[in-house]
């Protein structure tokens, strides 16, 4: 068993069970009392890794039980696992299947980037109950990442049966700038790209397993089972069909059944996780957060009431420092009617109980 909270750290308000002094998501140390920190995935915060050895109710973990990530130097991982005679990798890099050779340095600082990117992937879908199967326990759709460099050889970033591969490169900002401009999206992030990729793996999960939902995903975004290679030859030779912010979130969704999913999954994880963000520092209300979870049909409306005046308000913030927005996006009535039907999803398998039907798009 982890030790319990210590009830001092909020989700995405993290702070130093022996001081109080905040922490990021990626401290290893705290500032101010200089406590070696580690972040408990079970726990859903930082626990003090006590020097003197020994574990207490103020946050501590005995060192003796408790260490920090084999990858603590290679991914710079700060998450904590238990001592065992050979060290451990925590729930999140033991998911990698594939990284840079150890004597590719360059290709090594973007996987460390690429990694820290995962994590914040890892605990979000920890805090929204979903399944995450490795592939020690589904050897055939399990989830698992590649994170490749592409240096020397072509690495296309995509899902595959529950792998999930990554170029490294989206981790360099000049290239990934280049790329955002040159395939004209608003938005790109090694986050986006997780969260997208992770979105194909979650179809399989919540929607491929029954029949119910194929039906519905059906009606709202189209037949999942169309040519897939036919869909992408017509995207990149035709580019997304006039009118198509009426109906998608982005131009990319726009291309097949499949990739609209995953935009929207990956949006609705980008409205989750900023809104819990946001009411940990006290910019939103705590009703639709992951810690005071609103359950049921009004919960996302819920999210939807305070998302909007939210976003809208840190665009204008952006705005004021000389940035793009942060959420460049319009969100139409055909697009909310879907990311309904991935929070319906994505409740009934964190609670068990089915929602109502979604009703077809108009």
């Amino acid at each position: 068993m982890w030790p319990p909270s210590t009830g001092n750290c909020r989700v995405r308000d993290f702070t130093c069970p022996h001081c109080g002094q905040h922490l990021a998501f990626e401290n290893s140390v705290c500032l101010s009392c200089e406590s070696p920190v580690g972040f408990s995935l079970e726990a859903m915060s930082f626990l003090v890794i006590a020097p003197g050895g020994g574990a207490g109710d103020d946050g501590s973990v005995d060192p003796q039980l408790y260490q920090l990530c084999a990858n603590r130097h290679l991914a710079e991982c700060n998450w904590l696992v238990r001592v065992e005679p050979v060290r451990r990798l925590c729930a999140s890099c033991v998911l990698t299947r594939t990284r840079p050779v150890d004597g590719d340095a360059t290709a090594l600082g973007a996987f460390a980037d690429a990694e820290r990117a995962k994590r914040r992937l890892i605990a979000e879908l920890y805090e929204l109950k979903l399944p995450i199967a490795g592939r020690t326990e589904d050897p055939e759709h399990g989830l698992a990442f590649d994170l490749l460099s592409s240096a020397d050889e072509p690495v296309l970033t995509g899902h595959d049966a529950g792998l999930v591969t990554v170029d490294l490169a989206e981790g360099d900002d000049v290239h990934r700038e280049q790329l955002r401009v040159e395939m004209d999206e608003p938005y790109r992030t090694l986050l986006g790209h997780f969260r997208h990729e992770i979105g194909h793996y979650y179809f399989y999960r919540l929607i491929g397993t029954s029949p119910d939902r194929v039906q519905q995903f059906s009606r709202l975004f189209g037949d999942p089972s169309a040519d897939y290679q036919a869909a992408l030859d017509r995207h990149y030779e035709q580019g997304p069909p006039t009118g198509w912010e009426q109906d998608f979130v982005s131009s990319y969704a726009t291309m097949h059944p499949a990739e609209d999913w995953a935009e929207t999954f990956a949006h609705y994880l980008h409205i989750r996780s900023t809104l819990d963000t946001a009411a940990a520092y006290g910019l939103a209300p705590a009703s639709a957060t992951y810690q005071t979870r609103v359950l049921g049909p009004s919960a996302f409306d819920t999210m939807l009431d305070i998302w909007l005046p939210l976003s809208w308000s840190l665009n204008m913030v952006n705005r004021s420092m000389g940035k793009r927005d942060l959420y460049p996006f319009v969100l139409p009535v055909p697009v909310l009617e879907k990311m309904r039907f991935v929070h319906a999803a994505v409740d009934e398998t964190a609670t068990g109980k089915p929602e109502p039907a979604v009703p077809p798009s108009s």
